[in-house]
Parts: structure tokens; sequence; C-alpha cells
């Protein structure tokens, strides 16, 4: 028995020490518009279930950033529980334990009974909670638990339209660099996102509809779940590529990141290195600089922009009106879709340095 409880001991001391040394250095923000009370500054907890993937990491430098417009009114705390449920859950645990003001949740697990746990968990202090990217079936089911909740979501439609557009303008300007057989059929791989995230969904469907409605014909040879992991992209098109071999016109994936892994293993097969004869287009979400360089470099076709500023400003701003018990939009232009607070990204597409 006294070795159980030491050996218990233990674990949780060795739970303690992981939690506060994945604890990200605590930067500060405020607003010149919204105060909070004077007396001290407001406390936001982060919580990104995957703070090394890259365009997360784009929205929290994004975050620092404002941090040099603004006043020191607001801290903002960042814990990274590396993908990992049970680690997110302690770390939750813990920050409820704290005096935070607003809380800023990317969930790995969408699922509803999931997502009603961490509203109750966090209704029971009263602290306003902003809830990214969860399924509309589960928002229209658990959105009415908690009057200081709000749900964020981007504008994933647009997205894979504009992602589609990129494939179509290719095709009606330069057919003969994406049709390789000339079957008037575009042959293509996709690279899916977790299948749990709203986003994927919809950046699939618009960016195949889009491309169809163009009056251009689609194959798909093979659908990934790579997870927006370069990694397994990229292991996932080495396997395709010899199994599709000469076939493959076109890769659509669904982030950058994943369109990155599918052009570093397209070129150890000695294609997407400039010339045309060997080269399959690639298109991805994002707006990565890393994924820019290679459009720049003729190695990758295009990419849709979400400006990880844009997303910054708004959970900054709707936390604010949160944290001073004002509705979500308040004061601002953004939209509430389905109950949702959706993300004013452009979505600009970028295919090459301007001539």
């Amino acid at each position: 028995m006294k070795i159980s409880i030491k050996i218990t001991t233990l674990i949780l001391a060795m739970v303690a020490i992981f939690m506060l040394t994945n604890i990200i250095q605590v930067t500060t923000l405020a607003s010149s518009s919204l105060n909070f009370n004077n007396a001290r500054a407001a406390n936001v907890a982060v919580i990104f279930f995957k703070m090394d993937d890259p365009y997360t990491m784009s929205v929290v430098e994004s975050l620092k950033n404002l941090e040099n417009d603004k006043q020191n009114n607001v801290k903002l705390t960042f814990f990274d529980p590396q993908n990992n449920i049970a680690i997110q859950n302690a770390m939750l645990d813990s920050a409820l334990q704290s005096d935070y003001d607003l809380f800023i949740l990317y969930l790995p697990d969408k699922k509803e009974s999931t997502v009603e746990d961490v509203i109750n968990r966090v209704k029971t202090k009263g602290t306003p909670l902003i809830l990214m990217n969860i399924p509309s079936e589960v928002v229209s089911k658990v959105s009415k638990l908690y009057n200081k909740v709000a749900f964020v979501t981007p504008d994933s439609k647009m997205a894979g339209i504009n992602q589609g557009k990129i494939i179509v303008d290719l095709w009606n300007s330069n057919k003969s660099a994406i049709d390789k057989n000339g079957d008037n059929v575009l042959q293509y791989v996709l690279l899916k996102g977790p299948l749990n995230d709203p986003q994927v969904n919809d950046r699939t469907q618009y960016a195949i509809s889009t491309i169809n409605e163009a009056g251009i014909k689609t194959e798909e040879l093979a659908m990934v779940s790579a997870n927006w992991l370069k990694d397994l992209a990229k292991t996932s098109i080495d396997s395709l590529f010899l199994k599709l071999y000469g076939r493959i016109e076109a890769i659509i994936s669904n982030n950058d990141a994943m369109a990155i892994g599918a052009i570093e293993s397209l070129q150890n097969y000695g294609y997407n290195k400039g010339d045309e004869s060997k080269n399959i287009a690639v298109v991805g979400v994002d707006g990565l600089q890393e994924a820019k360089d290679l459009i720049d470099k003729g190695y990758m076709t295009g990419t849709v922009i979400q400006d990880p500023d844009v997303q910054a400003k708004l959970l900054y701003t709707i936390g604010m009106n949160l944290i001073n018990n004002l509705n979500p939009t308040e004061n601002t232009n953004y939209k509430i879709v389905d109950g949702y607070v959706i993300i004013p990204f452009p979505y600009d597409t970028y295919t090459g340095k301007a001539k």
C-alpha cells in the first residue's frame, strides 16, 4: 500500500511539473476602446490543442504583436496540451482554480458530450468562454447551456470556393499544364484535416464543387486524412505516388502544412522542382510564408490566405466584450450566423508575386 501511495504521489508530481513546463510565457494585451476593471488586468487563459501547428503559431504570434500596440491592462497565458486530451483536461482543471476572466479554447475532441462538459465546468466559475470550430450540430445543442459562451469559426465555405478557383483559373489559362493526359478530366488526390473539424468538410466540398461548376470534370484518385500534419501528408504522398504513378494531376490540400508535405514528397521523386513537364498542381489554405515562397519558386500552385491578424483581433475583441458583460459582437461589424461569430477573413488567394 505504501509503495502504491508513493507511485501515485510521484505521478501527480510529474504531471504538475509537465503542466508548468508547458505553460508558455504570459503576454499582455490591452484595448483602447474597451476597459476592464481599472484596479487590475484581465487574465485570459488560451488553450489551443496543438501549439506547434504552423497556422496556430502564426495566430499566437499575431496576439503577441497586438500586445505591442496596446497598453498593459490584459494578460494572456498560453497553455500547450500537445493535442493530448488528458493533459488538456488537467490544464483546464488547474486554470479553473486560478483567477482567469476569460477562457479561449480550441478542443481536439468536439463531440457534444465533451463540449457540454467543458461548458459546464467553466460555467461553475461564471467565467466567459470562447470555443473555436465546434461542429454546427453540436453548437445547436449546447449554445443555450451558458449565456457567457461564444462560438467562433471561419467561413470555410469561402476558403473552399477560392481554393477551387485557383484550380479553375489554371485550367482555363494553361490547361496543358494541369490536364497532363488530355482527357478533359482533373485527376486529383485530396489531403484532408481531422474529420471532426467542421472546416474540413466545407473546404473539401466547396473546393470540388467550384471546380465542377466551372464545367471541369473531376476524378478523385485517393483521399487521405492527414490531420493538418506536414509529415503525415508527406508519407501519404510517398505511398500514393508510387501506386498512382503518372495519374495524379493535382493535390488539393485542406491546409498549407499538408500541401508543403506533399511537395516535399513529390520533390523526392524529381517533381515540382521547376520543370513544368514534371509538375503536379498543389493548392493549400492558410497563406503560410513557407507556402508563398514555394509558390514564388513555381513549386506550388497557390494558397488561400487566412490572415492570422484578423483572427487574433476577433478573439481579442469579442473576449473583451464578454468580460465587460456585453454581447460578443457589440460595437463591431462581426456577424453571427447559426450561432457562430464568423471570422471575417477576406480569403485572398496567392498564386505568385505580382508581375
